[in-house]
């Protein structure tokens, strides 16, 4: 089990029996270790033990790539209505954030990535999370594999391409399944849309996904003037 370490702003993963060495003096970690401990360096320093949640899987995983904010993937699992035993097939892993939460939520994954070395870090990813029987990583591309796959209750697409995987959505989907597709491109959205029209899915709609945090200080409360908030554009659409 992989914990998360903090101090302060300073987060360190670790394995039981590990031994984490910083400015603020050498910790040793219990193999009984467990969450909610507090944990002292041989300088007394204090370390709280957290078990891993979604946000800190997002800033912890090893990347290969820009991942997708968790904002998104609670958009994604809220509007499908995912839940446990529900069987997902993925398309465009990545870092595989949104695997990881999939999985977490009890989810059956079975996700495609075709970068070789990618799909290696999205299976050590899975192992941190704790999830590694539940998402199957695979290596290659899911068009090529469209016809052995079986049915699913939920499709997800994060490639430049899913408008074609989107053609064969009605076959991949369970009767009321749904489908959603990510993308930081308008026109690969508007193919996306155009495709899942054509295939006689219902209930296609399209948002853009834009947060702003706010600010408060003593002249007064506004949104944030710090960057647009703009992450991408989310499609859903339903199996008939």
């Amino acid at each position: 089990m992989t914990v998360l370490l903090v101090h302060g702003s300073r987060e360190y993963l670790r394995e039981p029996g590990d031994e984490l060495q910083t400015d603020l003096g050498v910790l040793q970690i219990p193999e009984d270790v467990e969450p909610g401990q507090t944990l002292y360096t041989h300088l007394d320093e204090e370390f709280t033990v957290r078990r891993m949640r979604g946000p800190d899987l997002f800033n912890h995983l090893e990347r290969t790539g820009a991942p997708m904010l968790p904002r998104d993937i609670g958009l994604i699992i809220g509007t499908v209505g995912l839940a446990a035993d529900d069987r997902v097939l993925d398309a465009g892993t990545g870092t595989g954030i949104l695997s990881a939460y999939m999985g977490r939520m009890g989810a059956d994954v079975t996700t495609f990535e075709r970068n070789e070395e990618f799909a290696d870090v999205a299976r050590q990813n899975m192992q941190m999370a704790g999830v590694a029987e539940t998402v199957d990583v695979r290596t290659g591309d899911i068009t090529d594999n469209l016809d052995d796959l079986g049915e699913f209750d939920v499709l997800t697409l994060d490639t430049g391409d899913a408008a074609d995987v989107v053609t064969h959505a009605p076959d991949l989907l369970a009767p009321g399944g749904f489908v959603a597709i990510y993308s930081p491109f308008v026109e690969h959205t508007r193919d996306a849309v155009e495709a899942a029209r054509e295939a006689g899915l219902s209930d296609v709609e399209t948002i853009e996904t834009i947060q702003r945090k706010m600010d408060f200080d003593d002249r007064g409360s506004r949104p944030s003037t710090k960057g647009v908030g703009h992450t991408g554009y989310l499609t859903f659409a339903r199996n008939s």
